[in-house]
């Protein structure tokens, strides 16, 4: 573990962003969160997809959250793909989302066309 964390921590002097994938399943635990140098938690999507319809999904997403936010930590909810999950989780809090409520997985001449599409005109000056 301690050849992770230095491994880690090089990583983070060259401006690379870390976070744990998948928070609250397999291997994450709060030992490790505590151990990690890491920038942000992503809220495993088994957690997202269940804040519909249980109240113990709704409950572990947002003690995550709030785990995060006390531990300066930004916290991402992994597979948002419909109305009601966004709208809980930017009720919540939650720093960002991502999952195929916004797009699918595409080529990557599709995704430059979307970003030039919604690119802000630059100002003119002040």
């Amino acid at each position: 573990m301690d050849n992770v964390i230095a491994v880690l921590n090089n990583l983070k002097r060259m401006g690379i962003s870390l976070a744990i994938d998948d928070f609250g399943t397999e291997y994450s635990s709060l030992s490790r969160l505590k151990l990690l140098p890491v920038d942000r938690i992503k809220i495993d999507m088994q957690f997202v997809q269940g804040v519909e319809k249980s109240e113990k999904d709704q409950a572990i997403s947002k003690v995550i959250i709030g785990l995060s936010k006390n531990l300066n930590l930004k916290v991402v909810a992994e597979g948002v793909e419909t109305e009601p999950q966004l709208k809980f989780f930017s009720q919540k809090m939650c720093d960002e989302v991502q999952g195929f409520y916004y797009y699918h997985p595409m080529p990557p001449e599709r995704i430059e066309g979307i970003l030039r599409e919604n690119r802000r005109p630059e100002s003119s000056g002040c």
